[in-house]
């Protein structure tokens, strides 16, 4: 849910509904402001009514990188919108060309994208591994197709496909064909 808090968007991250012994009950919440990206916990008394912003999410296809913006396509529509590197953000990291991601979009302004929660990628380079790694064993940086370095197991090596989390830039495991 994304809220219009004195003219600025910001994201509801978590929430609780709180009731005090005394006193009346109040929601606390923790926000995150769509642009700048900026979380605050805010407390709101229970009678308090708050605008909520209407967001339209829309399927989109990332094209490609013009080098000064992002170039998606509406699955629905076929327009194609050029986003900005700031509101692409961190999601550039993963992002492949014809790759499906959700944009959100608040008066024909591009707020964020909202990629799975995992993609698969291939790692273009990373150490050889030796004789006796094993998966629990430590860990080496391995380079993406993206460009995006991450931590993988010693036993991974160059060419093979791993599955990445989006949201913390994790390793998840090898993917198999």
């Amino acid at each position: 849910m994304v809220l219009n808090l004195d003219g600025q968007l910001w994201s509801v991250v978590w929430f609780q509904h709180h009731k005090p012994g005394k006193g009346g009950a109040v929601m606390r919440t923790k926000l995150k402001h769509v642009l700048s990206g900026k979380v605050v916990d805010k407390t709101f008394n229970a009678d308090v009514k708050v605008d909520v912003a209407n967001v339209d999410k829309r399927d989109m296809t990332y094209l490609y990188n013009d080098g000064g913006s992002y170039v998606f396509m509406d699955s629905t529509t076929y327009e194609q919108v050029h986003i900005t590197p700031e509101v692409v953000g961190d999601a550039s990291n993963f992002l492949l060309e014809n790759q499906e991601a959700t944009v959100a979009v608040h008066e024909e302004l591009p707020l964020y994208i909202e990629l799975p929660a995992s993609v698969e990628l291939t790692v273009e380079y990373t150490e050889p591994g030796l004789q006796g790694d094993r998966s629990t064993g430590g860990t080496k940086p391995a380079k993406l197709e993206t460009g995006y370095t991450i931590n993988v197991p010693l036993f991974l090596t160059t060419g093979e496909k791993v599955k990445v989390d989006t949201r913390t830039g994790d390793y998840l495991g090898r993917v198999t064909s």
